[in-house]
């Protein structure tokens, strides 16, 4: 192989974790919660959320999805529900609307992000763990997941 390929072939490895060819919806029966979610970039099941769910990984573990249904208190507004979650400090991106929120940042060079939809009798979540010096090849991959995010 000669340097030209090797090199192309390294840069498709390692550009490939936010390449996403094959979407498919995934669906927590039990909360109506439904969300598309690229399987060619997620293809590992990595454990249960709390509530309902499920949370994938990349193959080289450098990425994360978590999808959650949790049931929600009678009442309880987006900004009330994400202060009880604690979030860490130094938020750069938060959006708080009536029937969602959006909060994002940096931490130990990932950049999470997380989004909840209040619809229904459950909190609908995504929650996207992937490298900050990846951030644009993820940009699309975080979008169409967040406005695909549905509810009961």
């Amino acid at each position: 192989m000669n340097t030209s390929a090797a090199i192309v072939v390294a840069l498709a490895i390692t550009s490939s974790a936010a390449r996403a060819d094959d979407w498919t919806t995934y669906r927590i029966p039990q909360s109506g919660t439904s969300v598309e979610i690229p399987t060619s970039i997620f293809t590992e099941q990595a454990g249960k959320p709390d509530g309902f769910g499920q949370q994938f990984r990349t193959s080289d573990g450098a990425a994360d999805l978590t999808v959650q249904a949790v049931p929600r208190q009678p009442g309880i507004s987006p900004a009330a529900f994400l202060a009880t979650k604690q979030p860490p400090s130094g938020i750069v991106y938060k959006r708080i609307a009536p029937d969602f929120f959006v909060v994002s940042s940096i931490k130990r060079d990932k950049i999470w992000y997380d989004r909840c939809n209040f619809k229904s009798r459950y909190v609908h979540c995504v929650l996207i763990n992937y490298p900050a010096a990846e951030k644009r090849q993820w940009d699309g991959v975080v979008t169409r997941i967040s406005h695909s995010l549905d509810g009961g």
